[in-house]
Formats: C-alpha cells, sequence, structure tokens
C-alpha cells in the first residue's frame, strides 16, 4: 500500500499552537514510539529526523510502511478516538519530536475550536488519502479463480 507521507503533516499554525504544550524528545537510537493495537497514550510530532511508519497484518506480512515528514501528527486517529493505535512508529537515530500526552491533547481539543478545527484537516487528509490507495487498489486487475466442474 503507497500511502501519502504528507497527509500526516500538520498546517505549520496549528504545529506553533501545540509546540508550548509539547515535550521534546531527541533520540540517539532506534526506539518504538507506539505500537500497532497498543492503547493510545499521546500524540507524536516529529520535528526533525526518521520516523517510519508501519502496518503488519493479523499474519505479520507488511501491508503499509512509509517515512513520515517534518511536521506529522503522528497516532492522531488512536488519540482522537481513543481506541488502539493502527499503525507502529519508530523513531530512528536523530530523530526529534514533540510529545503530547492523551488528557492534555483532549484538554486542548475541548477549549480550543479553532485548533481542533486544524486537527480535523489533519485528519480529514489522512481519510482522503486512505481513500485514494483504496481506490487505486481496487482498479488493479484481479485474477480469477478457475472455476470446478459442477
Amino acid at each position: 500500500m503507497n500511502l501519502d507521507p504528507s497527509a500526516f503533516v500538520a498546517d505549520p499554525e496549528l504545529l506553533h499552537d501545540l509546540e508550548p504544550q509539547t515535550s521534546q524528545i531527541s533520540f540517539e537510537q532506534e526506539t518504538i514510539l507506539f505500537e500497532q493495537g497498543n492503547p493510545a497514550a499521546g500524540l507524536y510530532i516529529l520535528k526533525s529526523g526518521p520516523v517510519t511508519l508501519r502496518m503488519e497484518s493479523p499474519a505479520n506480512s507488511n501491508v503499509l510502511s512509509l517515512e513520515a515528514s517534518p511536521g506529522s501528527l503522528l497516532g492522531l486517529p488512536a488519540v482522537i478516538g481513543d481506541v488502539p493505535y493502527t499503525l507502529t512508529a519508530t523513531a530512528h537515530p536523530g530523530a526529534v519530536l514533540g510529545y503530547l500526552t492523551r488528557e492534555s491533547f483532549a484538554r486542548i481539543m475541548s477549549t480550543d475550536g479553532q485548533l481542533a478545527l486544524k486537527v480535523l484537516r489533519v485528519m480529514a487528509a489522512e481519510v482522503r488519502s486512505a481513500r485514494h490507495v483504496i481506490l487505486q487498489q481496487s482498479d488493479k486487475p484481479r485474477r480469477r479463480r478457475a472455476r470446478s466442474p459442477d
């Protein structure tokens, strides 16, 4: 699956507004930020450096793998929905991220309507990107199975 990494990127105003609420984290070694299926604990904002997003099928085959772009909000759907993460995010050496707990994010969303609208725009971009990929997949020719004689 080829998802557009820019779908996770927030506009600079939103990043500026969230910045004072975040804790900055720098990584010197490969570190898993969150894992697919684990409860949502917080939101990460990629400031710089490499972060890989990955999704695996129940049979542990790779469904999606992409490098996040600076300005990406990582873990957003899980934090907003208070559901488990649907991706695994891995920070690589040199990555710098901001971190915001789920509780802090919920407080901000409930008190700042303009900021909440900007966050919803990022979610809408993720949904559009996913739908675009689904549409592309549906256009691929499918192999027909041979019918068994009745």
